[in-house]
């Protein structure tokens, strides 16, 4: 049994005495959070605009591609290890089936391979997901109202691949499809991309902070009913658990928790549990919260931000998806 220590009482204890300075603050800090915990979320577009500013998302831009090589030399540049893209087309391209998502030659794929061209340390993460390309803005093929599971299986599979041919470093499947991490482990697997890893969005909540990301990629308009007969309910917690379970079998490398802060606990049962590599998304209502609340003078923004994702590593994680990543590593390269 593990005995607690016990402290003596003030006045010979006085916790403050290393608090007091700054060297000493540093000298006991239990986390630290270094550049290379980030991940910087880019939202690339098939739009006119070089960038376009996303209205509810203050601060973050949808990017052309000449525009996403640019940003993927900033990151590398401040010491980012990696950057993870996300696609907004344009509606005549979107289906009801996601046809484009399984384009050799769409955004996605020559944007990757621009990247790859151009700055080939870079760590480029991918989601495997269907929204984005759907004309009902769900993370699958539709019947009827219901969500079929194993018919997007077989499309997320042929996705991933075509990721992976155009240079993916990781896939990440976003759907909370069953059985889908499996599927897409053994396609990799049968096309030669043994080390092409999965970054599972193993327990991603039916949440209500995704709307400004919506609006990123252009689905909230067109989104029917919602998603919580796929995605899971923010009041459970064990169900976590099995999801992060079963994708660890099927051949995740990594797991992720999704929305980030309002599940720390979840990210904190989770690394307790299996010891996995174990990544939080910091997501996109998170994110314009605390930029608006900044914009009105209400909060500091810098040390909010900086609050916010030690959080996630006292948590337990290590790596956060951040649309703050370029100037959280300008900060700590300052500091």
């Amino acid at each position: 049994m593990k005995m607690e220590a016990k402290l003596p009482a003030f006045p010979k204890t006085r916790l403050r005495r290393p608090r007091l300075n700054r060297f000493s603050r540093r000298l006991v800090q239990e986390n630290q959070l270094t550049v290379s915990d980030l991940i910087w979320n880019i939202i690339i577009s098939d739009g006119p605009d070089p960038r376009d500013p996303v209205p509810s998302l203050p601060g973050v831009d949808r990017v052309n591609i000449d525009e996403a090589v640019k940003d993927a030399r900033r990151a590398l540049s401040l010491g980012i290890p990696a950057i993870a893209l996300f696609p907004h087309i344009e509606s005549d391209l979107k289906d009801p089936v996601g046809t484009e998502a399984l384009n050799p030659e769409g955004l996605v794929p020559r944007t990757i391979r621009a990247i790859k061209s151009e700055v080939p340390e870079l760590g480029i993460i991918v989601d495997v997901a269907l929204d984005p390309f759907t004309d009902h803005g769900h993370d699958g093929v539709i019947a009827g109202d219901e969500i079929i599971n194993d018919i997007t299986v077989e499309a997320l599979a042929d996705g991933a691949i075509i990721l992976a041919d155009a240079g993916a470093d990781i896939v990440a499947p976003s759907d909370m499809m069953d059985g889908r991490v499996a599927a897409i482990r053994q396609r990799l697997d049968q096309h030669g991309h043994h080390n092409v890893m999965i970054m599972s969005y193993a327990a991603k909540y039916a949440s209500g902070f995704y709307g400004p990301y919506r609006d990123a990629i252009g689905t909230s308009a067109v989104l029917k009913g919602d998603k919580r007969t796929y995605q899971m309910d923010p009041a459970n917690s064990n169900e976590a658990l099995r999801e992060i379970a079963l994708d660890i079998e099927e051949g995740a490398d990594m797991v992720m928790i999704k929305p980030g802060m309002p599940y720390l606990d979840i990210i904190y049962r989770i690394k307790s549990e299996f010891m996995m590599p174990t990544f939080a998304f910091q997501v996109s209502g998170e994110a314009a919260m605390i930029r608006a609340a900044a914009e009105n003078g209400w909060i500091d923004e810098k040390r909010v931000i900086l609050e916010s994702l030690i959080s996630f590593k006292r948590a337990g994680c290590d790596g956060v998806l951040t649309y703050f990543a370029p100037n959280v590593a300008e900060w700590i390269n300052e500091d």
